[in-house]
């Protein structure tokens, strides 16, 4: 730490970020190289002052006592390696001063690798979180944002010239009950003939997709409502990024999820999506018929995105998690 300033380095599982970008959320702060207030994001530094484990699930493996002999001695090895080799990966931080954060929702599918990974992150870990009822620490997720534009850019952007009415970013991924019943809701709605347009990555043709966006913000910015489906509406703790971008955009997010929105966000920034039937497909063409809608949340769109800018960033997440320190 120099200068009452903590370098926080970073670890993550995810495939963009492994190893993690120099930059990585240098675009969530308005000051050059990761500075924000009393932090410095430096991702892949050598001796940082605190270390984030972000969606961090590499962790080593034991072996099961159900292989057989020769291979159980392989796999024992690999993991007694991966244990030895995970004091290096936390490049000499103390405990107290690792934060472990999981960013994947509690689906079916998933929940009993969920607790796997907090279990192991405690053994390393002073702070264990995750939008989920079965981290040690139950909470919202630090905002973070993709849309490629800069902090400033973002915190003084008047409301852009609106030209279309909705639009919807997703992708085709099909791995759980809940993604096939968001793809079939999207089915539902060409069915239906709602005039929206469809980004995203993975979608099948008979969805009628405008092809992968380099930059949300161009599938955003120019309409009034964006469909923010979260693929996991069930509890008091999952919201993502799916919001946030809509809203740095101007757009009035049609949002479909669970609560913690009500809390974080102001009423009447975006609107709740009841269902993801029939009963939601009337309500999105009575929403998508005006732009009268978006005029009468422009105020509350306005102060979301200086709460999410200034309040929910993971940025200050992290700056305010320092006041724990001695």
């Amino acid at each position: 730490m120099t200068s009452g300033t903590y370098t926080v380095g970073m670890m993550s599982s995810y495939v963009g970020l492994n190893p993690c970008p120099v930059d990585w959320l240098w675009h969530q702060t308005p000051n050059p190289f990761g500075q924000w207030k009393n932090i410095q994001l430096q991702a892949r530094s050598p001796q940082p002052d605190m270390l984030l484990m972000y969606n961090f699930t590499s962790f080593p493996v034991p072996p099961p006592h159900r292989l057989n002999w020769f291979r159980y001695r392989k796999q024992q090895a690999q993991y007694q390696a991966g244990l030895t080799a995970m004091p290096q990966k936390l490049r000499g931080v103390p405990k107290e001063r690792i934060l472990f954060l999981l960013r994947e929702p509690p689906l079916d599918e998933v929940v009993a690798k969920n607790r796997w990974f907090y279990q192991q992150a405690e053994n390393y870990c002073a702070y264990v979180s995750g939008p989920d009822n079965d981290a040690p620490t139950p909470d919202y997720m630090p905002a973070i944002w993709y849309v490629k534009a800069s902090f400033q850019d973002l915190n003084e952007m008047p409301p852009p010239s609106k030209q279309r009415s909705c639009s919807w970013i997703t992708s085709g991924i099909a791995r759980t009950e809940n993604h096939r019943k968001r793809l079939a809701f999207l089915h539902q709605l060409r069915d239906s003939h709602l005039d929206f347009d469809l980004y995203g990555r993975g979608l099948p043709d008979s969805a009628q997709p405008q092809g992968e966006l380099s930059n949300k913000l161009r599938g955003m910015a120019p309409y009034y409502y964006n469909l923010s489906i979260e693929n996991y509406a069930d509890n008091e703790w999952y919201v993502s990024e799916k919001l946030w971008d809509a809203l740095l955009a101007w757009c009035l997010p049609i949002y479909y999820g669970g609560t913690a929105a009500d809390k974080l966000l102001p009423p009447g920034s975006f609107l709740r999506l009841p269902s993801l039937d029939e009963k939601g497909i009337q309500f999105i063409q009575e929403v998508t018929a005006s732009a009268d809608a978006w005029y009468d949340a422009k105020e509350a769109i306005a102060e979301a995105r200086q709460i999410i800018l200034h309040k929910l960033n993971l940025m200050e997440w992290l700056s305010s998690y320092t006041q724990n320190f001695a």
